[in-house]
């Protein structure tokens, strides 16, 4: 497409995401899902078996934010883009530290670590992706960081499951995330 774009002008564009995490529906078992089971486990059970170390580092992307930035991207004067392809970041956490992020919430929540196999994929993915051009050329920023991520995902997974939840609206609208 860089070609088809130099030689005839056509207007690609492209963008490399993190992981997305939506808790709007049941996570598929894909290598970045333990980032939406987490929230079921924590919320059904209080423990989860993650099948990552604990120190897997890898980067993620609130579903609001992914489509916001789709759309800012598509939307972006072509004069502004410097690139054709942009990688998008938002926030890169590991197991251990989403699971203390959880545990402000569910107290008595537990992990334990028993890589699988999908831990050596997520050791050949990158820890956080550069997404300085998308943020210079069309001023591209997330919304959600970890403590917006985790109070919206208590409460969209506490839905989908029929459960209440700790958390409320007014806490994550305060914080600017909508």
């Amino acid at each position: 497409m860089q070609y088809y774009h130099h030689k005839f002008g056509v207007d690609f564009r492209s963008l490399r995401l993190p992981g997305v995490i939506s808790g709007d529906t049941a996570p598929g078992g894909g290598t970045t899902d333990y980032a939406v089971s987490i929230f079921d486990h924590a919320l059904q059970s209080g423990h989860f078996d993650c099948y990552l170390r604990s120190d897997t580092m890898l980067p993620m992307i609130y579903i609001k934010d992914c489509l916001r930035a789709i759309v800012e991207m598509l939307e972006a004067p072509e004069e502004l883009l410097g690139l054709r392809t942009y990688n998008i970041n938002a926030v890169s956490f590991n197991p251990e530290e989403i699971a203390k992020a959880i545990k402000k919430y569910v107290p008595e929540f537990t992990v334990d670590y028993q890589p699988d196999e999908r831990q050596s994929i997520a050791d050949s993915w990158p820890k956080r992706l550069d997404d300085s051009q998308a943020r210079e050329d069309w001023n591209w920023n997330h919304k959600y960081d970890m403590d917006a991520l985790v109070q919206v995902m208590l409460e969209v997974v506490g839905k989908r499951l029929g459960l209440s939840t700790s958390t409320s609206t007014s806490t994550t609208k305060a914080s600017g995330v909508q």
